[in-house]
C-alpha cells in the first residue's frame, strides 16, 4: 500500500511541535489534543461522537493493523478532528475489512500524523494537562500552526451535542437485525440476553450516542426510540415510555442548558439510566456542578471501585469532565463508584428515586465486558417501576 510522505505538523498552543509523516488528507485542524491508551478498537474511537471537536494520539505503538470495516462503525462517519499515531501499519490484514485507515481518513477529511513519539505526547498531557492543538499535513509554517492552536476556543461552556445528536426522534433497528452479537461461528454466546420474557420501550436521549450502546439495550429486553438531544420533556411524555436512556456525547455538560431542564422533569417521572455525558447531566439535574479534568479518562483499563459491593471492574472510558461529589451528596444522590486512579465520581443513584448512573461506557466498544451486569440492572429497574 503507498505512503504519503509529505511532514505532517502537530503544534500545541505552548509553542511544541512534533513532526511526522503525514496520512489521511491533506487538511489543517484544530481542537483539543488528547490520548487514548485502548490497545484496539481505533475504528470505534475514531467515529465515537464523544471525540467531536478532539485531535486523538493513540498510545499503542502501531495503528490500522486490521483496516477498516462498514459494520463496526459506532455513528455515521468519524467524528475526530485528528489522528496521531507512532506508527501506521503499512498494510492491513483482516477478513471483514474493505479499506485501510490511511483510506477511510482521507474519505472523511481527516488528517493523520504518524512517526512521532506519542509516549512524550501522553506524558507532556499528564503533565501540562488537556491543551489545543493544530494538526495540519499541508505544509504550514511551524508560526502559523502554532498561531492556529492559540486560536481553538477551547471546550469549556461550548455546547457540541447540537453537532451530533439525531436529527429526528427515531426507532433504533425496529427489525432487531442487530440484536445477534457476532460470533465468527454464528453461536450466540452472551446466552441470548434479548429472549427475556417482556421487552420494554425505551426514550433515549442522543447526546452523541454510540450505536453499539443501542445495540446492547436492545439485546437486553429493549426496543429504544431515539430522541434528539433538545427534546421537551413532553415530547418523551406523549411517547410513554417504561423507562429512559441518557447517552454519551462530547463537550462541556454545563453548556446543555436545555437537556438539564428536560432530564429534571424525566427522572421524577421514569425508571432512569445515564452514561458517561448523560450521568454528568443528571448531576447537572440534581442542581450539581462538573469540572474539566488535568487531561480525562480516555482508554479500555481505568480501574473502578463500587462503593457498596466493594467489587473493581475495568472499564472503558472516555470523558474530560467529572461530577462534584460532595454537591452530589447534598442533593440527594448517593455515590456508588470511584475512579480509583484519582478518587472521581464514577457512578451515582438516587435515594427516592429510580435512577442511575455511570461515567464510564458500558457497552464496552472498545473495552472489557465488566459492567454488561449495568444493562441487567436497568431491565430490572424498569421491570420493578412498570
Amino acid at each position: 500500500m503507498g505512503q504519503n510522505k509529505n511532514v505532517g505538523i502537530l503544534a500545541f498552543e505552548d509553542g511544541t511541535i512534533f513532526r511526522g509523516v503525514a496520512f489521511g488528507a491533506t487538511r489543517t485542524s484544530v481542537g483539543e489534543c488528547c490520548f487514548n491508551t485502548s490497545l484496539t478498537g481505533y475504528q470505534e474511537i475514531i467515529t465515537d461522537p464523544s471525540y467531536f471537536s478532539q485531535i486523538v494520539t493513540m498510545t499503542a505503538v502501531q495503528i490500522g493493523n486490521y483496516g477498516i470495516n462498514l459494520e463496526d462503525v459506532e455513528s455515521d462517519g468519524p467524528k475526530i478532528k485528528g489522528l496521531v499515531v507512532r506508527e501506521l501499519s503499512p498494510n492491513f490484514s483482516n477478513w471483514r475489512a474493505s479499506m485501510s485507515l490511511d483510506a477511510y481518513l482521507k474519505e472523511a477529511n481527516i488528517p493523520g500524523v504518524e512517526g512521532v513519539d506519542t509516549r512524550a505526547i501522553a506524558k507532556k498531557l499528564r503533565v501540562s494537562g488537556a491543551m489545543n492543538v493544530c494538526i495540519s499535513t499541508q505544509g504550514i509554517s511551524d508560526e502559523e500552526a502554532i498561531a492556529f492552536a492559540k486560536g481553538f476556543g477551547g471546550l469549556i461552556g461550548i455546547d457540541f451535542v447540537k453537532d451530533v445528536t439525531a436529527s429526528s426522534i427515531y426507532d433504533w433497528d425496529p427489525e432487531r437485525t442487530q440484536a445477534t452479537p457476532f460470533t465468527v461461528t454464528g453461536t450466540d454466546l452472551l446466552m441470548h440476553e434479548s429472549s427475556s420474557e417482556k421487552r420494554y420501550q425505551i426514550a433515549a436521549l442522543d447526546f452523541g450516542a454510540k450505536y453499539s450502546i443501542y445495540r446492547k439495550l436492545q439485546r437486553h429486553g429493549f426496543d429504544v426510540r431515539v430522541f434528539p438531544a433538545d427534546s421537551s420533556a413532553e415530547m418523551i411524555q406523549e411517547f410513554n415510555p417504561d423507562g429512559v436512556f441518557l447517552s454519551n456525547g462530547p463537550g462541556d455538560p454545563a453548556a446543555v442548558h436545555y437537556a438539564h431542564k428536560t432530564v429534571s422533569q424525566l427522572i421524577e417521572e421514569y425508571p432512569t439510566f445515564g452514561i458517561c455525558l448523560g450521568h454528568q447531566i443528571i448531576t447537572h439535574a440534581l442542581g450539581a456542578e462538573t469540572f474539566k479534568l488535568k487531561f480525562g479518562h480516555r482508554g479500555g483499563n481505568h480501574p473502578v471501585k463500587n462503593i457498596e459491593t466493594g467489587k473493581v471492574a475495568i472499564t472503558s472510558q472516555n470523558h474530560g469532565f467529572a461530577s462534584t461529589q460532595e454537591q452530589l451528596e447534598n442533593k440527594g444522590a448517593i455515590v456508588t463508584e470511584i475512579n480509583l486512579n484519582d478518587q472521581t465520581v464514577e457512578g451515582l443513584r438516587l435515594k427516592d428515586r429510580p435512577t442511575f448512573s455511570v461515567q464510564y461506557h458500558p457497552e464496552a466498544a472498545p473495552g472489557p465486558n465488566d459492567a454488561d451486569h449495568l444493562f441487567k440492572a436497568f431491565y430490572q429497574l424498569v421491570s420493578e417501576n412498570s
